[in-house]
């Protein structure tokens, strides 16, 4: 995947990710840009955060 695509996917799934949950998002990548040592620990959270909506929305979708 080119770095093109891959924000694009990023854009679309921000669209569908919940507004409560959009700081969270933002204070990612603020320290995933600022090389912040608990980085790892809040990327491993983020990713159970969007791996568990995106089984919602397919949960509600069906």
């Amino acid at each position: 995947m080119t770095a093109t695509q891959i924000k694009a996917e990023i854009d679309k799934l921000l669209e569908e990710i919940p507004e409560n949950s959009l700081q969270s998002v933002l204070d990612l990548l603020h320290d995933i840009k600022s090389g912040t040592s608990s980085n790892s620990r809040r990327e491993l959270n983020i990713r159970r955060i969007m791996t568990e909506d995106r089984e919602l929305l397919k949960k509600l979708a069906e």
